[in-house]
This record gives C-alpha cells, sequence and structure tokens, in this order.
C-alpha cells in the first residue's frame, strides 16, 4: 500500500490482482482498505491469457450516523443508463459503471461494526460485477475443486453440500476454487474465484476427523447470512498446513451435480447424467448467469461436457474420493 498526498486529504492507495482484473482501490480511509485487505491480501493473482484490464474502485467513508438494532437493510439493485447501483441506504451504496471500468463505494463509519456486510453486499458487488463484466466472464453460484490445473463445478440449490464437498476436498488435497461464487470465461472453460474465505455450518464439524482443521474452523468468527443461516467464516490464509488453494484459472473439465439422495452403499457415487439434465439444473440455480453475454457458449460446453450426480455416501470424505476418480 502507498500514501498519496494531495492539496486537500490524504489518499491512499493498494493494488491488488483478483480474477483477472487488476484492480486499484483508492480511499482517504486506512480503515476501508484494511478492509480490502482482509478480503484480497494473500490471494493468488489469477490471470488469463489475455492483457488484464485495469479497473478502478473509489471508496468513500461517511460520518457516522444513527441506525436501528441489528443487521443493515439488504441491498436493492438497479440499472439505469448503464449504471449499476446497489443501495443499502442513503449514506450505504455502490455504483458501478462496467464501461468506464470504475466503481464508488460510499459507506457509513458505522458500517465498520458489520464488516461482513459491508465486504460482501457492498465492495464485493463492486469487485465481482466490474471483473466479470469487463473480461466477460459468467458468475455462476457453483462451487470448484481441481487438480493438476483440472476442475470440476460443484452445482446445485442453496443447503445442497457444495461447501461440505468442497470442505472436505480441501482438507483431503484437491485444489480449492471457490466455494460459492465462480466466474467462468466462455472462451476457454477457465474458471477463477477468490478463495480467501469458506464458509461452514456448525454441523459440517462432526465430520471432520482431521483435529487442527476442526480446532482452525471452530476458532473463527461466525456469521450470519441474510437467510438467517449461521456460520463459521474460516479465514484460508490461516488455514493448517497441507490446504492447497488453485494459484491459476482451471480447466473446467466437467458439472457434478450434487444430490440430497444417497448411494446404495457407504461409499458416495458418481452416476451419469445427460446435456439436459444439466441444462435443467442451471435453469433451476443459475438465474442471473443467464443473463449474461457469455451464458450461450457457457450453456453449450455444460451440454456436451462429461456431467454426473453425486450420491452422498456415508461419510462427506468419500464424496472426495469420487471427485478424484472423476479427476484422474
Amino acid at each position: 500500500m502507498h500514501r498519496m498526498m494531495t492539496a486537500a486529504r490524504p489518499r491512499l492507495a493498494t493494488h491488488k490482482q483478483i480474477m483477472g482484473g487488476r484492480f486499484r482501490f483508492e480511499s482517504d480511509s486506512e480503515a476501508l482498505l484494511e478492509l480490502v485487505e482482509s478480503a484480497y491480501g494473500g490471494h493468488a493473482p489469477h490471470a488469463f491469457p489475455q492483457d488484464a484490464p485495469a479497473i478502478e474502485v473509489e471508496l468513500r467513508l461517511v460520518p457516522r450516523r444513527a441506525r436501528p438494532a441489528g443487521d443493515p437493510p439488504p441491498v436493492r439493485t438497479r440499472l439505469h443508463e448503464g449504471l449499476l447501483s446497489g443501495v443499502m441506504d442513503a449514506h450505504n451504496f455502490v455504483l458501478v459503471s462496467p464501461q468506464r471500468r470504475r466503481a464508488r463505494v460510499v459507506a457509513s463509519s458505522d458500517m465498520l461494526d458489520h464488516p461482513y456486510h459491508l465486504r460482501y453486499e457492498l465492495v464485493e458487488f463492486a469487485v465481482f460485477l466490474l471483473a466479470a463484466r469487463c473480461q466477460g466472464l459468467v458468475p455462476l453460484h457453483a462451487a470448484c475443486v481441481g487438480r493438476d490445473g483440472r476442475g470440476v463445478l460443484l452445482l446445485g440449490e442453496s443447503g445442497a453440500g457444495k461447501s461440505t464437498v468442497a470442505l472436505h476436498g480441501l482438507l483431503q488435497g484437491l485444489d480449492f476454487l471457490s466455494e460459492d461464487a465462480v466466474f467462468v470465461q466462455p472462451e476457454g472453460m477457465m474458471a477463477t474465484g477468490v478463495a480467501n474465505f469458506l464458509h461452514v455450518r456448525p454441523d459440517a464439524l462432526d465430520g471432520i476427523d482431521d483435529a487442527a482443521a476442526r480446532a482452525w474452523i471452530s476458532a473463527a468468527p461466525m456469521i450470519q447470512r441474510r437467510s438467517g443461516v449461521r456460520k463459521f467464516e474460516a479465514d484460508l490464509r490461516h488455514a493448517p498446513p497441507g490446504i492447497r488453494l488453485a494459484r491459476a484459472p482451471l480447466a473446467l473439465a466437467g458439472t457434478v451435480i450434487l444430490s440430497a439422495q444417497s448411494a446404495a452403499g457407504p461409499d458416495a457415487r458418481l452416476a451419469p447424467v445427460d446435456g439436459a439434465s444439466v441444462a435443467a439444473c442451471l435453469a433451476a440455480g443459475q438465474g442471473y448467469a443467464a443473463t449474461q453475454p457469455g451464458w450461450d457458449a457457457f450453456e453449450a460446453w455444460a451440454r456436451r461436457a462429461p456431467a454426473h450426480r453425486l450420491l452422498r455416501g456415508a461419510h462427506p470424505g468419500s464424496s472426495v474420493d469420487a471427485l478424484r476418480r472423476l479427476l484422474g
């Protein structure tokens, strides 16, 4: 991070390469740039073959204001004359111009008491939108793990177990790309994401045999989703030794649809499915992605690429054995 002096107030800036884009964050608030560092510091600088676009995000902190107790209001989104906005209230909002490759995040200082919402619903709103729109990436609600540069998409509705399977893949030596948001370059079917945090339900600890991993997760802060679900937010940069994060985008080898159905025996099992089944899964869970320019190319790939349904085993770790066989 370096300091730039202006005629008015000191300005701070930090640079990050995130999901193929070269981001410059500028602010007059050290606290806001520390939030950026907590979100993206140490993140693997994924790069695509083409030149990385230069993207600017301005962060403004305005005075603290009184607000009702509890979580901040949910974000309302709007598109007007090419400008995308996400608004909590008059003092907390984000404006994004993909055409200019710029965004402005405005937050009241009391939002620093809600770092989860500030990071995910305002800062990440800008980062994800700009990374996707400036590079033509398809944004998916999915998880992704891989091996030796190849990856598989894990699809399924919220609560289907994507985070749990991704967690056990992480603990058993697969490369971890993302548990929740995957961005795909449709020209080469390369997947990227931000692998800094893992969100784990407390009951998922029951299936973790490794004592160090259990201690790492159980010591993490607890966050609450808008749905009311509470999860540990475990920082992957502080994970036990042996954790493998994807250091570059993964070449997608296929898709896996997570099923609530159990396998006949104790071990998880992969059952091949056809392209129509994959298309139906995508139609049910990827409404926003389907509106993006690269969707047709991605969907065509998903219909013809190898696809399987994962039937659960008695232990979550057996799903990883099945994925490892699939990845070769």
